[in-house]
């Protein structure tokens, strides 16, 4: 077993947490406050190859490995977890499911641009009624020979007002169900499509998330990817990888917060002495580095299967539903050192805890992990 990092990953590792520190921080907190888009950071993350980490260097990207993507998304997330759900969009869901499964004509014209931020995508999967369960899609998309007509809602998008194109999952046949369902690259700006309100979210407020309408859509026929009845199986390969890195957020926000706790105890004082010297607060930051510990092992590892060509379903399962649960309760026990500042913006736990909570909700519930997981055991 071999726990070290590459010079390669070291050098990957410390050019995002400088880019965090520098970029990032600043304004993090009115950007949260106001919902705002960070479009000038998200610019410089191109630049820096952060957006299309794991494509082909053929079309732009950056050629890298998933275990120097997991680290450029945990070193984000601790300071913008807004900043970091937007690379982790671009590179697990968009630019790695056209890299993969795309043909060479979708390649040149659309990933060209995606891996180096000059568009940036988005994943359109989750509608009104169909969340977690992904297999009952209401978009349809009728095949009308050398077009496909595009009709439906997709709701709680990311990059949903910012993205230039999108990757949309639509039902073809019903009476195939699962089979019959495809996946389409789509423009923003084509005639039908309709960019719906802005949520007011709980967390993630820089990610600007928006419900999509398409109306009477015209999808042309070379922007179907792989074969027909291919969507499902592409849309379910596609978000095995995003597993991975909601699974580095998750590890990121909560690696923040403790960061943030074990610093202020040293410099916070309560009865004589600073309360990192008080056992109580010393064993809540024990715990919260052991576990944090144990997640970033997990996340490792999924990113390190996917890499060596090994299947990661499970490994990137348990990955994101350890690591998500690890985020919501270190990020707690954050304000709780912090005390009556952990309830205050300008001390940023309180936005940690915020952010971490979605870990467990998208691009797969936890729930929805358990039954991948479960199901991987129980396969003979």
């Amino acid at each position: 077993m071999d726990f070290g990092l590459t010079e390669e990953h070291l050098m990957i590792r410390d050019a995002a947490r400088d880019f965090a520190k520098n970029e990032l921080l600043p304004g993090v907190i009115e950007r949260d406050t106001h919902q705002r888009f960070p479009a000038e950071q998200v610019k410089k993350m191109g630049e820096l190859g952060f957006l299309g980490m794991m494509a082909d260097p053929k079309y732009g990207g950056g050629g890298m490995d998933t275990v120097s993507y997991v680290l450029v998304m945990e070193e984000l997330s601790k300071i913008d977890a807004s900043a970091s759900v937007i690379v982790s969009v671009n590179n697990s869901l968009v630019c790695w499911g056209l890299d993969t499964f795309g043909t060479e004509a979708q390649k040149e014209k659309y990933l060209t641009k995606l891996t180096t931020g000059e568009s940036i995508g988005a994943f359109c999967l989750s509608e009104p009624e169909a969340g977690s369960d992904a297999t009952s899609q209401k978009t349809t998309a009728i095949d009308k020979g050398d077009h496909y007509v595009l009709n439906g809602t997709k709701n709680w998008i990311t990059n949903g007002n910012s993205a230039d194109y999108y990757l949309v999952i639509a039902q073809t046949d019903r009476e195939k169900k699962h089979r019959g369902i495809n996946a389409f690259i789509v423009e923003k700006g084509w005639d039908g499509f309709e960019v719906g309100v802005k949520e007011d979210k709980l967390g993630i407020r820089g990610s600007d998330t928006h419900s999509l309408i398409f109306n009477d859509v015209k999808v042309p026929k070379e922007n179907r990817i792989g074969e027909d009845g291919f969507g499902f199986k592409f849309a379910m390969k596609t978000l095995s990888g995003g597993r991975i890195g909601i699974a580095a957020q998750a590890l990121g926000i909560a690696s923040g917060a403790y960061e943030l706790a074990r610093e202020y105890s040293k410099v916070r004082k309560a009865f004589g002495t600073e309360i990192c010297n008080h056992q109580a607060i010393a064993f809540k930051l024990a715990d919260m580095h052991t576990s944090i510990t144990a997640a970033r092992h997990m996340v490792m590892k999924s990113a390190w299967d996917k890499d060596m060509g090994k299947n990661y379903d499970m490994s990137g399962a348990m990955a994101k539903l350890y690591a998500s649960q690890v985020a919501m309760d270190v990020t707690v026990e954050a304000v709780q050192v912090h005390g009556g500042n952990g309830y205050v913006k300008e001390y940023h736990v309180e936005r940690l805890m915020r952010d971490a909570k979605i870990t467990q909700i998208y691009e797969g519930t936890s729930e929805i992990q358990k039954i991948v997981i479960s199901r991987g055991l129980l396969q003979d």
